[in-house]
């Protein structure tokens, strides 16, 4: 606005924005996003800035934005110490410090408390902020490289943050819980050791089988030499039994 004084000092504002998915800067005019992870759409904001002039003059126009799920994996999430309404109101300072720290576009991709108080609004003071960075050649900078640098700058985030939320702020990146074991897999698993058992079970069967009847058959023979000392062994010799002399009837 060309104008001076009032009337040149514009401010911003989204009009009919009721789903809270994105915010403004009325000083900038600059948009971010609230809440809108795991969405995938066009969505048609319509902005109006506003002189402040006696007699107040508008003007509106439509931001077209796109969302798509090809960045889902590199998000990171950024947990603060601070209520969510707080942190939403300086989401635009937020970002600059971490551009500034992480020398990356960061885009804001979603603010919430968990996932049971989300849309009550609740009041912990606890904020998961979910952001994704890229590099200078505008590509996606993977996870596991903002999450380093993020950790190499902790303590100076930290230090900055203090001074944008005027108190102490911790933030931590908040690590995925490891995956439980599905029914199916728990069913496998269990089922597997089931058929080794059985399987070791036969086996040790099988063997024990094979040696039952390797010894009834020495214990025959021995009984059978007894019998019969005058058996012949296979070289035609008696299986003599000592000085007893066999006769035949």
């Amino acid at each position: 606005d060309p104008d001076s004084g009032d009337n040149g000092l514009l401010l911003y504002s989204l009009v009919n924005n009721q789903m809270n998915e994105f915010d403004i800067d009325e000083n900038t005019g600059q948009i971010f996003t609230v809440s809108v992870a795991g969405k995938v759409e066009t969505i048609n904001l319509e902005v109006q800035a506003t002189d402040q002039g006696i007699r107040k003059l508008t003007a509106q126009t439509t931001v077209t934005v796109t969302i798509d799920s090809s960045s889902s994996n590199n998000i990171v999430t950024v947990v603060l110490n601070q209520k969510i309404n707080v942190v939403e109101r300086n989401i635009p300072e937020v970002k600059r410090l971490l551009e500034d720290k992480l020398t990356w576009k960061i885009y804001v991709i979603d603010v919430h408390t968990n996932e049971f108080e989300r849309k009550a609004r609740s009041s912990t003071d606890v904020t998961y902020m979910k952001i994704i960075a890229f590099d200078e050649e505008n590509q996606e900078v993977p996870a596991e490289d903002l999450k380093r640098k993020l950790r190499e700058q902790n303590s100076d985030i930290e230090m900055e943050l203090e001074k944008i939320f005027a108190t102490s702020v911790t933030a931590a990146i908040e690590e995925p819980p490891a995956e439980s074991a599905t029914p199916e897999l728990i069913a496998t698993i269990v089922l597997s050791v089931l058929l080794a058992c059985t399987l070791a079970v036969f086996l040790a069967y099988i063997v024990l089988t094979i040696k039952r009847k390797s010894l009834i058959k020495k214990q025959a023979e021995i009984v059978e030499g007894i019998d019969n000392p005058c058996a012949a062994d296979k070289n035609g010799s008696l299986k003599g039994l000592g000085k007893p002399q066999c006769t035949n009837d």
